[in-house]
């Protein structure tokens, strides 16, 4: 498939994944139900999450770019050896093999400052969308004006009525890190409306990502010193 099939926004990654959700359900791509899909946002306490592969880098190595939060799809039912990635700014395949994104868009061979370690709040598509609302507050300046273009539709709000909750999705914090098992059962994986938020081992064992556990021996090591700002987007100096 093609990301240009599916309705996008530069920069509201959170309405994206939404839409794209509803329209894998509508088209028979995911069970009517969404019971195989989950929102994943993507992100850590400092909010500077760094991703590879990503078409809006400005001509970063390897598509590199910091987004302060990311969001993506996954897509994954009990019993199957591979769960798919969703995620409509990638220059990787859409859908895209779970190992495969893991390997080129997160870099497991690259050892990450701590601070810099990404954080994944994995949230039912149901449950998602549902309860997501968002007047985008958060893309205006004090002054008023838009820091990027608006989508063309109306604002989403959420079943009950609430019209913004996004830093209840994107606000993704250590502190809040699940470290009980979670059932290997994506069939029981726990409904809560913000979802489980987990370290990068825990994502990888909820969906079964067991090859890509262990990292290389081969470490980049990334230190706040080696951070570079350009402008609104942020690089690292990737030294080795």
């Amino acid at each position: 498939m093609n990301a240009t099939q599916f309705q996008y926004t530069a920069c509201y990654c959170e309405e994206n994944i939404y839409l794209l959700c509803k329209a894998l359900g509508e088209q028979g791509v995911a069970a009517p139900d969404l019971s195989d899909l989950f929102v994943v946002f993507i992100s850590n306490d400092i909010q500077q999450a760094p991703f590879w592969r990503q078409r809006n880098s400005s001509g970063g190595p390897d598509g590199f770019i910091i987004w302060d939060y990311h969001v993506i799809c996954i897509q994954k039912t009990s019993g199957t050896d591979e769960a798919l990635v969703w995620d409509l700014d990638t220059t990787l395949p859409l859908p895209v093999a779970l190992s495969l994104y893991l390997k080129k868009a997160l870099r497991p061979d690259i050892l990450l400052g701590k601070a810099y370690s990404r954080l994944f709040r994995v949230v039912r598509a149901s449950a998602y969308l549902s309860s997501f609302a968002s007047d985008r507050r958060h893309m205006k300046t004090p002054e008023g004006r838009w820091r990027a273009l608006p989508p063309p539709y109306e604002c989403i709000q959420a079943a009950d009525g609430e019209v913004y909750n996004l830093e209840e999705y994107n606000v993704i914090l250590e502190e809040q890190v699940q470290h009980a098992v979670v059932e290997e059962d994506l069939d029981k994986f726990p409904t809560e409306k913000y979802g489980l938020v987990f370290n990068e081992d825990g994502f990888k064992r909820v969906f079964s990502a067991r090859c890509l556990l262990e990292l290389s021996s081969a470490f980049l090591v990334l230190s706040e010193s080696d951070v570079v700002w350009t402008g609104i987007k942020t690089w690292l100096r990737v030294t080795q």
